[in-house]
């Protein structure tokens, strides 16, 4: 089942089928050409993997991004941002940076970072002078934290399927990483704008003004706060935290700013659930291929093939950074979590790496993947929000490019970027 698995993976992906339908249709293949199993079994294990308390956050923190776009929070987190920087040379690129930071403290998705704050911040860019393609490549990069900073998608369904780390622990060591990229997108940025000349966007603004903006935008910034807060104290669950920020979302939006309106609630819901489903049918496309993998024993024995190798935990994240890196510029960060996590943290896990540590190798690793040509999503959905072709946004990714790489090389030799903030929280 195990060839018959991967040939049709590999046909169906070079022919262009959509990334569900490619694992879905590969797992149907070689259960009726390669076993005596029903062909039931399929569909049994897409439901399967779609059965889970914790996984119920996904489509509720969808929601929350959704109704903070709406509620007027994006526009709030942009002004705050700009403050601080918007005066600098290059500075709107910095407010890009720190908005893409403060909204991923919200969405949890790359991709709705990009399409909601990240395209107001590229048409706000052009305005000012900057080249359209270098602010739609900058958004595009930023977006990466989405799911490293907390709340994070992706934390949620890695943490399914390994019993030795937990969400609350993964939501608490992106923080430290995604600092690390917000620093180095801005050196980056400082770069660039210093060689093309990008100024600033106009005088500081008074303290007066930044005191009133920075009170407007509290309510907005609290939200990170009381996620992480909560979960860190047992108030409630990473599921339940999703819940707890649609309300906020909704009485903020509402009350606090007044820019949400009761009859734009239906249009957010259809967009959020439009959204989760083209997520969870993934996340269960994925489930019906790694069951594959599991009933073939392919994990067990590549983990033992590569053990036998007696390879070094420095030789072997080197190894899986190489292999993510590859594997990310063909497939979705969440197909690759459920796929290739089963197999590599076993494995990690014998030559005693820290498996927080290797959880966030492994989710920035494939998040660097939405940026990566010919299949990454974020550079695909920056091009339509703001109507830019993509092969201009690919050619000014290069300084980004090498930024990300240079943190996951920090990530991947400074395991204490990861693991220390856990670790003093009690996890």
């Amino acid at each position: 089942m195990a060839w018959i698995l991967f040939i049709t993976f590999v046909i169906l992906l070079a022919a262009g089928f959509p990334v569900a339908f490619t694992l879905a249709i590969s797992a149907f293949v070689a259960v009726a050409l390669g076993s005596s199993y029903p062909y039931l079994v399929v569909v049994k294990e897409m439901f399967s993997g779609l059965d889970s308390f914790p996984l119920m956050a996904v489509p509720f923190f969808i929601l929350a991004a959704e109704l903070m776009t709406g509620g007027a929070m994006t526009y709030v987190l942009l002004r705050f941002a700009s403050q601080f920087v918007g005066h600098l040379r290059g500075g709107l690129g910095y407010a890009n940076v720190i908005s893409a930071a403060l909204f991923s403290g919200i969405s949890g998705s790359a991709l709705a970072d990009a399409a909601g704050p990240g395209a107001m911040m590229i048409r706000m860019m052009e305005k000012s002078g900057y080249d359209k393609s270098y602010a739609g490549a900058l958004t595009a990069s930023a977006a990466v934290m989405g799911p490293i900073i907390p709340p994070s998608i992706i934390m949620i369904v890695y943490a399914l399927q390994v019993e030795q780390v937990s969400v609350g622990a993964l939501f608490i060591a992106g923080m430290v990483p995604g600092i690390v990229i917000a620093l180095a997108l801005s050196a980056a940025n400082f770069v660039v704008s210093r060689k093309r000349n990008y100024r600033g966007e106009a005088e500081r603004p008074s303290g007066r003004e930044m005191v009133k903006t920075t009170f407007h935008a509290l309510p907005a910034l609290l939200l990170i706060v009381i996620i992480i807060g909560g979960i860190r104290a047992g108030v409630f669950t990473p599921t339940e935290a999703s819940v707890v920020a649609i309300f906020y979302a909704l009485a903020c939006g509402m009350f606090l700013y007044r820019s949400l309106k009761l009859r734009d609630i239906p249009a957010i819901i259809f967009r959020a659930a439009l959204i989760s489903i083209a997520v969870l049918i993934i996340l269960a496309a994925a489930r019906a291929f790694a069951w594959v993998l599991i009933i073939e024993s392919v994990p067990q024995q590549l983990a033992e093939t590569i053990v036998s190798w007696q390879l070094s935990p420095l030789v072997f994240l080197l190894a899986v950074n190489l292999l993510l890196l590859v594997f990310g510029l063909f497939m979705d960060p969440l197909p690759g979590v459920m796929v290739l996590v089963p197999i590599l943290a076993p494995i990690a896990h014998s030559l005693g790496i820290d498996p927080i540590h290797f959880a966030m190798v492994v989710i920035l690793n494939l998040t660097i993947g939405l940026v990566t040509p010919p299949v990454g999503a974020l550079l695909f959905v920056v091009s339509s929000a703001v109507k830019l072709r993509v092969g201009d946004i690919i050619r000014e990714m290069p300084p980004f490019f090498i930024a990300h790489i240079i943190v996951l090389a920090l990530i991947t030799f400074i395991p204490a970027l990861s693991t220390w903030l856990p670790r003093v929280s009690g996890f």
